[in-house]
């Protein structure tokens, strides 16, 4: 870690952001911070929005890319670099995550609307190899990872992505300009896991599915989902027994 050069001063921050940053010193922390924060779905009529992290401390909710730009902001503050990844998805529902380097690997911090897609334990030995372990979570009714990239938020230089009071698109531009590496994957595989993702909708309506996933370098994910992991586990039991 290095502590960045464009961070602002403490000064710039309002008493109740300085209170959570001075609370949240850790990868782990901020994550369980974000772990109770409400999703923000973007509904109308307000429409899409990007939000920065004093917006999202004064509402109390984030979407994955404003999680990933408060886990940044905050994590400036400890001295990690404010970089994030862009995970990109066939069907344009992308997925953006802070991610960090350890002395045992990389790992990440974020929040999503799927259990599977929050963070990762610092692990890793590449970016690639974490990647990897949201390819199973992503898949879905239409999503597939295709490629990732990574990039430190000090390339928008003076462009204030961190305490804006409005939306900040530049941020998503940037994410679809940097350079992305492809992950390849077989149609054999996808066809088998979405038909493994409709068969547990069918079975379990409207909980998420969990508990078939490698949960071991995963990080703490909300209490909500941890109930459905209880209720997957429950229900993959009763569907051996009953063939």
């Amino acid at each position: 870690m290095r502590s960045s050069s464009s961070a602002p001063p403490r000064s710039a921050f309002t008493p109740a952001e300085r209170r959570v940053i001075d609370r949240l010193a850790t990868p782990d922390a901020v994550q369980h911070y974000l772990n109770r924060l409400t999703y923000n779905t973007e509904p109308p009529p307000g429409g899409p929005m990007l939000r920065t992290f004093r917006s999202v401390v004064a509402t109390g909710s984030a979407h994955c890319l404003e999680a990933a730009l408060t886990a940044a902001v905050i994590l400036e503050q400890h001295g990690y670099p404010p970089t994030v990844m862009s995970i990109e998805s066939e069907d344009g529902l992308d997925h953006v995550i802070f991610v960090y380097r350890a002395m045992t690997g990389w790992g990440s911090v974020a929040m999503s609307r799927d259990p599977g897609l929050y963070g990762r334990k610092p692990v890793f030995r590449s970016l690639r190899d974490m990647t990897l372990t949201y390819f199973e979570p992503f898949i879905d009714t239409s999503g597939r990872i295709q490629a990732y990239g990574m990039v430190d938020l000090n390339v928008l230089g003076r462009y204030d992505w961190r305490l804006s009071a409005g939306n900040v698109w530049k941020v998503e531009r940037l994410l679809f300009e940097i350079p992305h590496r492809a992950i390849r994957s077989s149609d054999a595989r996808v066809e088998r896991l979405r038909r493994r993702y409709f068969t547990f909708r069918r079975t379990y309506p409207g909980v998420k599915p969990v508990a078939f996933y490698d949960q071991r370098t995963w990080t703490e994910i909300p209490a909500k989902f941890r109930r459905a992991d209880r209720t997957g586990r429950k229900g993959q039991t009763s569907r051996r027994q009953s063939r």
